[in-house]
């Protein structure tokens, strides 16, 4: 709770995946992949339930033995490759709702940022509180450079992403950053089928290591890295 108002993180956690089959309790340094984003969101300060919404009755009970709750299971019509986190995230909202169960703010985590932490989660809800709950998500430092980044056309020809001159040294390039997936925060009361999550204006920069994304298993190599250095 922060100012007298519930939270509730949600992890969603579909049995489906491509990258890595049964990604979500995948082995990562001995633990199931989900377990890393349980266990930070079981350790903050100021949430209050912390829930998986899953398809998969595997990742329903691992999620249980570290200790989130699983009160409904996710039908599998939203958790197909078309289904979209927002659905996910309105299912939930409707089963805890028809349990008499309401929140306030929604922290939604996904279960493939293993290395964002604790306190990663807790400065993100002081930043959403401290700026007017207009919605946070969080970002981290992009490698490349957009203002170094080319397209071709169907002739070949070049052209700049950004009409910006690049004829400088890297380090006085203006910062640019991409929204890393890890951490988004709303108001519960304006969630709705067109909330984007990905647009929340309130920015939480993250390290580049705190961002690392699970996504193919090469990603698993660099994070046990992370997690063993």
């Amino acid at each position: 709770m922060f100012n007298e108002e519930k939270i509730l993180a949600l992890i969603p956690a579909r049995g489906g995946s491509k990258g890595i089959k049964g990604k979500n309790i995948t082995p990562l340094a001995g633990r199931p992949l989900i377990a890393y984003t349980i266990e930070a969101a079981l350790n903050s300060k100021y949430i209050d339930k912390v829930i998986v919404s899953t398809d998969n009755q595997e990742i329903a009970n691992t999620a249980k033995k570290f200790g989130a709750e699983v009160p409904f299971m996710r039908p599998p019509e939203l958790a197909d490759d078309k289904a979209k986190t927002i659905d996910a995230v309105l299912h939930a909202l409707r089963e805890l709702n028809q349990d008499g169960k309401s929140y306030d703010v929604l922290i939604l985590l996904q279960p493939t940022s293993p290395l964002r932490n604790t306190e990663d989660i807790d400065n993100a809800i002081e930043t959403f509180f401290d700026n007017g709950k207009k919605g946070l998500v969080s970002i981290s430092p992009v490698e490349d450079s957009p203002v170094l980044i080319r397209s071709l056309d169907s002739q070949g020809k070049m052209s700049r992403l950004l009409n910006l001159n690049s004829t400088c040294r890297r380090q006085d390039m203006p910062e640019y950053f991409r929204v890393n997936g890890s951490i988004y925060i709303n108001n519960v009361s304006e969630i709705n089928i067109s909330t984007s999550f990905n647009d929340n204006p309130i920015p939480f920069i993250m390290t580049r290591e705190h961002s690392l994304d699970i996504d193919e298993p090469k990603d698993l190599i660099l994070a046990e890295y992370y997690i063993n250095a």
